[in-house]
């Protein structure tokens, strides 16, 4: 086994004091001598760090510790070197920037749906109630050019940001079918899916763990290409290896 472990999560929660739990976990991943990114909110945390294993489940121990942070998950890959060049950590107005107030998954989750069940769904070309199934890239058109699943929708979105005015130039082609959005972690297809029941579609569902944990599930079945992942390895494929271009 390679020697550097990658770490990403997320978890919208409600911090009462982003700035605090900045500074207590800027000096958790110092110590440690971890890299990578921090993303601290009034709704939550957003990670992605990599460093020596002992050190990145030592930091993962005072995440927990923290108010609100008690079930923070984190995905694992493996990699030779760690793929961030140093260590940031910020204070964000939204760890995952969509403008959108009613997209608050702090108060509430939209339903999710496990990597089992969706590929079964895409096996059989329906859901169980017999209702047609779409993917929904909530990526950035970048992203998905290096791989999605296949047929998925793309709105070519330049940043997520955009994703409130696609939604409601595209809504009428998501009518009455069951809509599975995605993203790379799950961070963003899950603000995607309260934004689209907000909009008033009834069959709208979240990849739990988004691409990188329907992977590590079920492998690589309905995708094609690769999952680009925004640090030094580029992109990984369906087994979670490293594969730059």
């Amino acid at each position: 086994m390679t020697a550097v472990l990658n770490v990403s999560g997320y978890l919208f929660t409600r911090l009462h004091d982003p700035h605090a739990v900045r500074a207590t976990l800027l000096e958790a991943a110092r110590a440690h001598a971890l890299k990578g990114t921090l993303l601290i909110a009034h709704e939550g945390l957003n990670l992605v760090l990599a460093g020596p294993p002992a050190g990145v489940d030592a930091f993962l121990d005072v995440v927990r510790a923290q108010p609100g942070l008690a079930a923070f998950e984190a995905k694992r890959s493996w990699s030779d070197q760690v793929p961030f060049g140093k260590l940031l950590a910020k204070v964000k107005p939204e760890i995952i920037r969509m403008n959108q107030p009613a997209a608050a998954p702090e108060n509430g989750r939209a339903p999710a749906v496990d990597a089992a069940t969706v590929r079964r769904w895409l096996d059989q070309g329906h859901d169980d109630d017999g209702r047609p199934v779409v993917t929904l890239d909530t990526r950035n058109a970048f992203e998905v050019d290096h791989g999605r699943f296949a047929g998925a929708i793309d709105w070519r979105l330049h940043r997520f940001s955009d994703f409130p005015a696609a939604l409601a130039a595209h809504r009428a082609e998501l009518e009455g079918k069951t809509v599975v959005s995605y993203c790379t972690g799950g961070i963003r297809c899950e603000k995607a899916a309260l934004a689209m029941q907000a909009a008033g579609l009834d069959h709208v569902w979240q990849l739990e763990g988004g691409i990188l944990k329907y992977f590590e599930e079920v492998g690589g079945a309905h995708w094609e290409g690769r999952c680009f992942v925004f640090d030094e390895r580029v992109a990984l494929a369906p087994d979670l290896t490293a594969t730059p271009d």
